[in-house]
């Protein structure tokens, strides 16, 4: 059944009416180009047929792009020349889409030509823009909650379907680049001020107003099709144009830092493709789109940040055997920071929340930070007043536990002490009903530990938000020995309800996130103390894909956090503790009073109103900078391994059961390297025969903290990757 169909009404207009099967949005699909193309050349080739409308049969939106499991397999799907197969692709389907521009014009005098129209009911994502932006008007329903505009730079790639080339002669190179290089999305009426859609409609005349245009015998050669067309703004050999060009280079690279293909890519497509013709232009566009499509950092990006993404929040890892476990109250147990963001993005998913802290003015600030979070986003018109009323509504903050009563989840945000967690855990069961699930939000306490003193450990589970709760879209959802799996049900549906993405990982010692990122930040510190100059350290970890560095982050993190996990950490391990020297150097700034950005003095400077300065300079004083520095690649090999190995053990070790939860956890996390894709992701594009010859040379230089785990070693022998061994899911037992 095509995705396609068309009607040709008694006025000659031809309705072109997408409607995929099975989807709630129109995606993009190769048949579904096959069927547009023979629907464009029947309305080309009939007289009976004056112009067409091209439109959605999905109300309120248009289409939400390309089908990524496609894109994410293009390469694969090209042939043996995958890089001719995929420029021969995209090339047909730059055909098409010239072919819906041209409309039979006569290619010297643009005469002739049949109009044709695009008729968006809502949203127009991607190849669900490019094609209206082949068509010769584009009208928009006024629909304030669509979303108009080429997000693509967000998964790695770039609009590669002329959607770059048009809208940049549509608009100059310095009118596009918010939409080009940054994705951003406007509605409707945004789009129109923009320049990017003509007109804009109530919905219930949109198809009226478009058919109207069709047959008022409109010009429809488009600006670049006009002789003596000139870029808005100026091409690159324009006085005008050569100045936006340089700036544009300098802002891709300083926001990228060379680590994102796709944005070097655009860039090199529009400068290019700025200084030739249209059809050359689409071309060169094709080409550039084509190398980007070939370098793994596009499937891996696409793959991690949105189908394995998205295949998480949709409940890949939930029991299947476990009835909805949505959560209608929650009781949050702390009105700290964490606490109150909780009760925030509970609220906000319209669930009932009892905040609960030992005093009541502590219970009244939590639920204040709600009111003037919601207050900022009424300032910035994110929100409404009645959305803040709504949500108030839903929040008793208080001091009493029989106000639990009813509740079928408690989030549990105290402070991190087993001692008191274990005190209010007994308080709440003696409150709540039996069928009520415990969660334990810690970032490094063991939850089987911590489920002894539950009554219930079967409905004791791990519930580990990162800060600030309102902004960071993962949850850790950690299972205990004894936890069941409703409990680990309840947790997914909440975490689903809450709108963010869960991972779910088996108990040890600081879960998978802080497993991995405490040695990231260990390392950077580790090789201060080795006499590594500090601005090396960071700049090679943002050269390399992180958002910062490991010094900034322990600043952000704060240094006497890191102190009390060292603290804890040596306690636990005793003899066996391998990071002595990274103590030297975090206990002697926690002594002197630099505690991170909270004390406005750390690793960096601080004004008095906290905006981080350079790094300080008395460090080189605790320890001086050697005469004989490492070379880039091996301060970023130290960083990037550090991490990676980690995620290696915890698969090694069962704590991660899927290695798609171990790429998307680690992205959304803790930012690693988004480019790579992962962790994982990463080690496949390195592949491991050479990951496990660094880990040897790693090892011989600094340590065992280096060593190539048995895994690793095993894959390399057989010249293995994780997604081609682990294929995206659950690691066999």
């Amino acid at each position: 059944m095509s995705d396609f169909s068309m009607n040709i009404d008694a006025d000659g207009v031809a309705v072109i009416t997408w409607d995929t099967v099975g989807k709630s949005m129109n995606v993009m699909n190769q048949q579904g180009f096959d069927d547009l193309d023979k629907l464009i050349d029947e309305v080309l080739s009939n007289d009976a047929i004056k112009g067409a409308v091209i439109t959605s049969g999905k109300d309120g939106s248009f289409a939400g792009g390309m089908d990524l499991n496609i894109i994410s397999k293009m390469k694969e799907m090209a042939g043996d020349d995958p890089a001719k197969g995929l420029f021969e692709g995209l090339m047909n389907t730059h055909a098409m889409l010239r072919k819906i521009e041209r409309a039979g014009m006569e290619p010297k005098t643009n005469k002739g030509g049949k109009p044709i129209a695009a008729a968006l009911p809502g949203t127009a994502l991607g190849i669900g823009f490019e094609i209206p932006l082949a068509c010769h008007r584009i009208f928009a329903a006024d629909n304030p909650k669509a979303k108009i505009g080429l997000p693509e730079i967000m998964v790695g790639i770039f609009p590669g379907m002329g959607g770059t080339t048009r809208v940049t002669r549509l608009l100059g190179a310095m009118g596009a680049s918010p939409f080009l290089l940054e994705g951003k999305l406007s509605n409707p009426q945004k789009a129109k001020s923009a320049g990017l859609i003509h007109e804009v409609v109530p919905a219930d005349e949109l198809l009226a107003k478009a058919k109207e245009w069709v047959l008022s015998e409109p010009k429809i050669v488009k600006p670049w099709d006009e002789k003596g067309y000139k870029m808005p703004g100026g091409a690159p050999y324009h006085p005008a144009g050569f100045m936006t060009f340089v700036g544009a280079s300098a802002m891709v690279n300083g926001n990228t830092k060379g680590v994102y293909p796709a944005a070097k890519a655009l860039l090199s497509s529009v400068y290019e493709g700025a200084m030739v013709d249209f059809d050359t232009a689409i071309k060169i566009e094709a080409r550039w789109f084509t190398n980007v499509l070939m370098n793994p950092s596009s499937s891996n990006m696409i793959r991690s940040l949105f189908i394995n993404k998205e295949a998480l929040e949709k409940g890949a890892v939930r029991p299947a055997d476990v009835d909805d476990q949505k959560v209608t109250k929650v009781g949050v147990m702390g009105a700290g920071m964490m606490g109150a963001g909780i009760a925030l993005v509970s609220a906000m998913a319209g669930i009932e929340v009892v905040l609960i802290d030992q005093k009541q003015d502590a219970a009244d600030k939590g639920k204040a930070y709600v009111e003037s979070y919601l207050d900022k986003g009424i300032s910035r018109k994110k929100t409404t007043p009645e959305k803040k009323d709504q949500v108030l509504g839903l929040i008793t903050a208080t001091t009493d536990y029989d106000a639990l009563k009813g509740a079928d989840l408690i989030v549990e945000a105290v402070f991190e002490d087993p001692a008191i967690k274990a005190e209010v855990t007994k308080n709440v069961e003696a409150v709540v009903g039996e069928d009520c699930i415990f969660a334990t939000n810690t970032s490094t306490l063991p939850i089987t530990d911590l489920a002894k003193a539950s009554k219930r450990p079967e409905q004791f589970i791990g519930i580990h938000f990162f800060s600030p709760v309102e902004k960071m879209m993962l949850v850790e959802i950690i299972k205990g020995k004894e936890t069941g799996d409703r409990a680990v049900a309840k947790a997914l549906d909440f975490v689903r309800q809450i709108k963010k993405t869960p991972i779910v990982v088996n108990d040890a010692r600081f879960f998978y996130a802080n497993r991995c990122i405490i040695p990231y930040i260990n390392e950077g510190i580790r090789m201060v103390a080795e006499g590594v100059e500090p601005a090396l350290i960071e700049n090679a970890a943002k050269l390399v894909g992180m958002p910062l560095g490991p010094l900034q982050l322990v600043d952000e993190t704060s240094i006497d956090l890191g102190v009390k996990i060292a603290k804890a950490t040596r306690a636990a391990m005793g003899d066996a503790y391998p990071d002595g020297a990274v103590d030297d150097v975090l206990f002697w700034m926690a002594d002197e009073g630099r505690l991170g950005r909270k004390s406005n003095s750390g690793f960096y400077t601080y004004d008095a109103k906290g905006k981080r300065g350079l790094l300080w300079e008395g460090l080189s004083a605790k320890y001086p900078v050697a005469d004989d520095q490492p070379d880039l690649q091996t301060v970023q090999h130290r960083l990037l391994f550090a991490q990676t190995l980690e995620a290696v053990r915890a698969l090694e070790d069962g704590v991660l059961m899927d290695i798609r939860e171990g790429d998307v956890g680690a992205i959304l996390g803790w930012g690693f390297a988004p480019w790579s894709g992962g962790p994982l992701s990463w080690l496949d594009m390195i592949g491991a025969p050479y990951a496990a010859e660094v880990c040897d040379q790693l090892t011989a230089e600094f340590g065992d903290r280096f060593s190539c785990p048995d895994l690793l070693r095993d894959m390399a022998d057989k010249n293995q990757s994780f997604y081609g061994r682990f294929g995206g899911e659950k690691k066999a037992a």
